[in-house]
């Protein structure tokens, strides 16, 4: 499986201190360069600055050959790149929250999934409590909608009434 992340799943699970979870669950996962930059950022949260500077073996950084123009203006340099590069590479998905950035993935046919995707995803495999995860994810700042966060927790409770 080839995945692509962008820069707010990598802080956010960083700064929940559960970044291996994407190994754990993918295997190895591509950034572009500008994705390093932005969560080097001189304001990112120093576990943040401090993991980015000396990723993991699992994070592989890759140079994006040909940006993609046609994206919208509004995008940050990590969401252009990081789209560039899933196109690039043909990710089988690729991990962003950004609405916007979501839509350009999604208008030239690129999988995509959140944060709150991936914890679903780590939650049952047993790495953490979900429910109290997405409580700690929004001291962080992290923003989604009611019915997004909703439809998450069914999922996650759904799955486990299933589970053995």
């Amino acid at each position: 499986m080839i995945v692509v992340a962008d820069t707010s799943p990598l802080n956010y699970l960083i700064r929940l201190g559960h970044p291996d979870v994407l190994r754990e669950i993918y295997g190895r996962v591509l950034v572009p360069r500008a994705v390093l930059i932005e969560l080097q950022h001189p304001e990112a949260p120093p576990e943040v600055s401090a993991w980015a500077t000396a990723p993991p073996a699992w994070l592989e950084a890759m140079q994006v050959q040909q940006l993609d123009e046609s994206l919208a203006a509004e995008l940050g340099a990590g969401e252009r790149e990081a789209i560039s590069l899933a196109l690039e590479v043909h990710a089988d998905v690729l991990l962003i929250d950004e609405r916007a950035g979501r839509r350009e993935a999604e208008a030239r046919h690129i999988e995509v999934a959140g944060t709150l995707a991936v914890l679903l995803q780590a939650s049952l495999r047993g790495y953490f409590d979900l429910p109290e995860t997405m409580k700690r994810l929004r001291q962080f700042g992290f923003r989604a909608s009611r019915p997004i966060e909703a439809l998450m927790l069914a999922r996650y409770e759904q799955a486990k009434k299933v589970k053995p």
